[in-house]
């Protein structure tokens, strides 16, 4: 029985793990269960001993993107040193995240869809948009503004990453991603002296 149980809970994984790669590159609305299933090495009608309903099965996939995403940045964070205002721009506003939309952030992949999404949906990538924007305002110093301005940071910097691939393999993306972290930086000067 145990050991059943460990099976059940492996395809899961695999399911919610292929589930949340093809979410970051195909959004929400294109899952296919079929081909979810096919990818798990599953049987389409294994699907419902998993999940009650395909609403179910995207919510985790969701909770697992944002994870796998938050887990990615933690990682270049930790080999570029301590976490800055600089080493989020330079890990978020990169070629690497632009050009890989499968592992990168949920956020700048998915936010369109979920913003089209029901309650439940949106409630999952809201809550960790809140810790975002409160770790941003941390790394902006706490001042008097740095809430609002983690709000703008973050706004620039997802935006960014839509926009760079939107002209990837052109000289633009590039720039849109420089100019994104030029006006953050420019930003957060400003939160530096309203604080100081």
């Amino acid at each position: 029985m145990g050991h059943s149980r460990a099976e059940k809970a492996h395809s899961r994984e695999r399911i919610i793990s292929a589930a949340a790669r093809q979410i970051r590159e195909a959004g929400l609305e294109r899952i296919s269960i079929a081909e979810l299933m096919k990818e798990a090495d599953l049987t389409h009608g294994g699907f419902y001993g998993h999940f009650a309903s395909r609403s179910e099965l995207i919510a985790a996939a969701l909770e697992r993107a944002l994870a796998d995403g938050e887990g990615a940045s933690a990682s270049a964070m930790k080999a570029r040193g301590s976490r800055t205002l600089k080493t989020i721009l330079n890990s978020y506003l990169s070629p690497a995240h632009r050009d890989n939309a499968g592992a990168g952030c949920a956020i700048s992949a998915l936010a369109g869809d979920v913003g089209r999404a029901g309650p439940e949906v949106r409630a999952i990538m809201t809550q960790r948009l809140e810790e975002y924007f409160a770790s941003m305002s941390e790394a902006l110093g706490d001042g008097p503004e740095a809430d609002d301005h983690a709000v703008a940071a973050w706004c620039t910097m997802v935006g960014a990453v839509v926009l760079s691939r939107v002209f990837k393999g052109d000289q633009r993306s590039d720039a849109i991603l420089r100019q994104a972290r030029k006006a953050i930086l420019q930003l957060d000067g400003v939160s530096s002296t309203a604080s100081g």
